[in-house]
């Protein structure tokens, strides 16, 4: 980045600064991070990636230029800079800004209203004509599509449940689609690109960040700039079976609470999806994280959220106004699982001598194609 201390991503330094002195974390934004005045921000839902020195965060010292970055691999030894937060000169890192807890609404016809003005919002400020949509048949992404009436693709393999639903999903909606079909050699070439673009080796970030990345390689070859994506829906909806189940996976006792867990795990989260289509020469566009449709959405009642029969039923409702049933009511899988990259990926590993007895041994693997591409750089 520059050292004059400029660098925003995500929103106008106007729109951070009344932000920082109203207090407000939803300020109509799709989130933002880097430099305001000489300070260090981060968006209350940690939509933009923003790392820091390690050393920065356990000191009292203002970091320089050098010590901050958007994404992890050019620092030594990078943490995320904490969402919510400032990092003004001379003070510490303060939390300054927390999702709000709004008034449950009765009923939650006037919030179906607003989730879907905000939708409209979002894609109104989307480029349609350098745009394609990573499609998994979904609701999620089949609503983001719908609304952008942009380009479909899916990656999965051949046989995978993703490849056949987005198939089913495009054709119900009148949509082409195109396929890239995966194979394991795929798996191998892409593994060391997301692993050092994420700063993450873990089988499970891996694992879900390869799809998404292998798809967005396809759409940008096409020449595209942009790839949008269905990310936020299951945390900010209600689309986890254990916020109605309660059980050990949540600390909450009410499924609005464990709602808010998951809501609260998305800073985490999603700078790997910002970075794996990144990666991939692409800008992400995420229109269910957009600040318009949180908002309405953190006000929710319950019986609007996931029910025993149902989950994101609020969503579900907006879908059916520019979807057919069969779409906006379909379940999915996780897409590591509906992609079989999950089930590649371990396959891979055992052939590898990496066996299911090893502890985390996919992990392992991971990290030995990433050491071994960095012995034999091919990029």
């Amino acid at each position: 980045m520059s050292g004059d201390r400029t660098d925003l991503r995500g929103s106008s330094p106007a729109i951070v600064r009344e932000a920082l002195e109203s207090g407000d974390p939803l300020p109509g934004t799709a989130g933002f991070a880097g430099w305001v005045d000489g300070s260090l921000v981060r968006d209350v839902l940690g939509r933009e990636p923003l790392y820091v020195e390690r050393s920065v965060l356990e000191s009292e010292e203002h970091p320089t230029v050098e010590q901050v970055a958007f994404e992890p691999g050019v620092l030594e030894r990078p943490r995320l800079f904490p969402a919510g937060s400032v990092l003004c000169p001379g003070s510490e890192v303060e939390r300054r800004w927390d999702l709000p807890m709004p008034a449950v609404e009765t009923g939650g016809e006037r919030v179906l209203e607003a989730i879907d003005a905000g939708i409209t919002r979002a894609v109104d400020a989307t480029d349609r004509d350098d745009v394609a949509v990573a499609f998994s048949g979904g609701v999620d992404s089949a609503l983001v599509a719908a609304r952008l009436d942009a380009p479909l693709y899916v990656a999965g393999f051949p046989d995978s449940h993703d490849v056949e639903a987005a198939r089913t999903a495009a054709d119900a909606m009148g949509r082409d689609l195109t396929v890239v079909d995966l194979e394991p050699a795929d798996l191998e070439r892409a593994v060391p690109t997301v692993a050092r673009a994420t700063g993450r080796t873990n089988a499970m970030d891996v694992q879900i960040a390869l799809p998404l990345y292998l798809v967005a390689e396809r759409i940008a070859a096409d020449g595209f700039g942009a790839m949008a994506v269905g990310q936020g829906a299951d945390e900010l909806f209600g689309g986890y079976e254990k916020v109605v189940r309660l059980d050990h996976r949540v600390t909450a006792e009410t499924v609005r609470g464990a709602v808010r867990e998951q809501i609260e795990t998305l800073p985490d989260q999603l700078p790997r999806d910002v970075l794996t289509i990144r990666a991939a020469g692409l800008t992400p566009v995420a229109p269910l994280l957009h600040d318009a449709v949180v908002e309405p959405a953190l006000s929710l009642p319950v019986d609007w959220l996931a029910t025993e029969t149902e989950r994101k039923r609020a969503l579900r409702a907006v879908a059916t106004r520019y979807l057919p049933e069969s779409v906006a009511m379909r379940e999915k899988k996780a897409v590591q699982y509906g992609s079989l990259v999950a089930r590649e990926l371990d396959r891979l590993a055992r052939q590898a001598g990496y066996k299911r007895r090893m502890d985390d041994h996919v992990s392992r693997y991971i990290s030995s194609l990433l050491e071994a591409d960095a012995d034999h750089p091919t990029h």
